[in-house]
């Protein structure tokens, strides 16, 4: 089991993992997690730019994830559903890990045409990969750092009766099932930008959730779950840019629109970087934590080989975007 559902189910066990209050939270905290990731990606992307911009992403989410790690006790105590939401639903969708690897794979290949050696292109494939998990496990623990320091101030408060809970659920599922209206009656720009993904955010973090949880018991000193997620959402993410990248058959407007919205929220969602650095800290031999990073950075990058080469060698694919959105 997904070791953040369990610290969210083991304090109440009438909360399942598929009860309908923990999977009525992680709709609109999915959807506020590709909101965030979003609205980072576009305030930190610009010309002549010094970090890149999934690092600030990472960071952040990693930070928070952390934060509620430590707090997991007071916050189960409360209410279960809503540490699942934190953590599963916005931490882990404000966090790519598809999107990571892909950002790595176009430093090998250059996607940005910069006048750079193949040496230069090596490294800031190292870099971006070294930097991120460094960056990651260090947020980690800060914001576990910082929550011991205001967890003393905590007072123990009584759990939510049976409205609030009922209240919080049926908001929740509002919240989420506004998206729908949003893609139509806003305007189409935002479409590719925003509200095609919020459509997807939620499924994406529920196929993480069955997974997780259907499989990460399996292999106690590897979460086998967790790495089908990262893996699945990784190959998607890759196929999904091969499509808007196509030279032969460019697609229409709308299609690239849909594309783009799986890619920011299903694949987004579906695969996370926080979960992994939580998890990785938990591992409890060197061994492990190494087998497990390796593992699953080299899976993306094979399976993005495996989806772009053949493609991008033949000449069928650009390395930026074909699409024109409409």
């Amino acid at each position: 089991m997904d070791p953040i559902a369990l610290a969210a189910t083991k304090q109440a066990k009438a909360y399942h993992p598929f009860s309908f209050h923990v999977l009525a939270l992680l709709m609109p905290f999915s959807a506020f997690g590709v909101l965030a990731r979003l609205g980072l990606t576009a305030l930190t992307t610009y010309s002549g730019e010094s970090i890149f911009p999934l690092a600030y992403i990472q960071t952040i989410g990693c930070l928070i994830m952390g934060f509620c790690l430590a707090l997991k006790e007071p916050i189960t105590r409360y209410y279960p559903p809503a540490y699942t939401a934190f953590t599963t639903g916005f931490c882990a969708s404000l966090t790519t890990f598809s999107g990571w690897q892909l950002d790595i794979f176009k430093s090998w290949l250059n996607a940005n045409n910069a006048p750079r050696s193949p040496l230069h292109n090596a490294v800031d494939g190292v870099c971006k990969s070294v930097f991120t998990i460094s960056l990651s496990l260090a947020s980690l623990f800060y914001g576990m750092h910082l929550a011991s320091i205001i967890s003393p101030y905590f007072r123990a408060a009584p759990p939510p009766g049976r409205v609030f809970r009922a209240a919080a659920v049926v908001l929740a599922v509002c919240i989420y099932a506004a998206t729908i209206p949003a893609y139509y009656l806003l305007p189409r720009d935002y479409r590719h930008q925003a509200t095609a993904a919020l459509l997807f955010s939620f499924p994406g973090t529920l196929t993480r959730h069955v997974l997780s949880t259907a499989l990460n018991s399996v292999v106690p000193s590897f979460p086998l779950g967790t790495y089908a997620s990262n893996a699945f959402g990784t190959a998607l993410l890759g196929t999904f840019t091969v499509l808007q990248n196509t030279v032969d058959r460019p697609l229409s407007g709308a299609t690239c629109t849909m594309l783009q919205g799986l890619a920011d929220g299903y694949c987004g969602c579906l695969t996370t970087v926080s979960t992994f650095v939580a998890e990785l800290a938990t591992l409890e031999t060197a061994g492990h934590k190494y087998r497990y990073t390796l593992v699953t950075w080299a899976t993306g990058q094979i399976i993005l080989v495996c989806i772009f080469g053949a493609l991008f060698w033949g000449g069928s694919i650009e390395k930026s975007q074909t699409c024109v959105f409409g």
